[in-house]
């Protein structure tokens, strides 16, 4: 049995997917960020960088007590090393699909996520150069993906972590008003894990657990930004 400790994004239904597709119990926890529960000493003691997904293995294999795991990209190879399955043992398939991993974790999941930012909360003078930057960055990662997957079904071999964790980012294409159409190889792949019945069932258990939270925008953030660019974000609103 596991607790899952959810929000709202990409880096959240990796995880959900993985327990999806290895057959996993597990609950879903939500933590409203948009209330500060991020913030909170009991969750710190969980994620000290106060971010989500964060999963709590009740039965880990060392028989120990309850294992706490935070990080998207650890979960995702925590699971299948628990399970034996998504991340082949085989050296260079493992090491492909780490290699994807990590540059999903490192560029493709931190700079959409500052595109998504600039489009939607950023103050409006800071809005066009976030823009161009982000959202240029985005659309090249893209581009790396398309190239990688031309001739290639998944992104290391077998369907692996690799995919499992860049889904969830390319999942959010429209978002910045693109259609995946500018990257066949990547519209196909996305197509084919779409359908998966593993993620279908990972997005409704996520989105079935979250509340609509009712905190005033000013709150709202500081709880997400800090007091600092809350501050600028109000005057700007203002």
């Amino acid at each position: 049995m596991f607790d899952l400790y959810v929000e709202k994004s990409p880096a959240i239904f990796k995880a959900a997917i993985m327990l999806e597709e290895c057959g996993l119990t597990y609950k879903c926890i939500h933590n409203p960020i948009s209330e500060g529960a991020q913030h909170t000493p009991e969750f710190r003691a969980l994620s000290p960088n106060g971010k989500m997904p964060v999963l709590v293995d009740y039965e880990p294999a060392d028989g120990g007590a309850p294992l706490v795991v935070f990080e998207s990209g650890a979960i995702l190879v925590y699971l299948a090393e628990k399970v034996g399955r998504f991340l082949t043992t085989e050296l260079r398939r493992r090491t492909e699909a780490l290699q994807w991993l990590f540059w999903q974790s490192s560029g493709l999941s931190p700079l959409a996520g500052q595109a998504i930012h600039f489009i939607r909360y950023a103050p409006d003078e800071a809005k066009p150069y976030g823009q161009l930057r982000y959202l240029g960055e985005v659309r090249r990662h893209y581009g790396v993906l398309d190239k990688h997957l031309e001739g290639r079904e998944f992104i290391a071999g077998d369907y692996s972590i690799a995919d499992i964790g860049t889904y969830g980012w390319v999942n959010m294409y429209d978002r910045y008003n693109y259609t995946l159409a500018d990257w066949p190889n990547v519209e196909r792949w996305w197509r084919s894990i779409a359908q998966r019945p593993a993620v279908v069932r990972a997005y409704e258990q996520v989105d079935a657990a979250r509340r609509v939270s009712s905190v005033n925008p000013e709150e709202f953030n500081k709880n997400l930004f800090g007091e600092a660019a809350a501050k600028i974000m109000a005057k700007n609103s203002g």
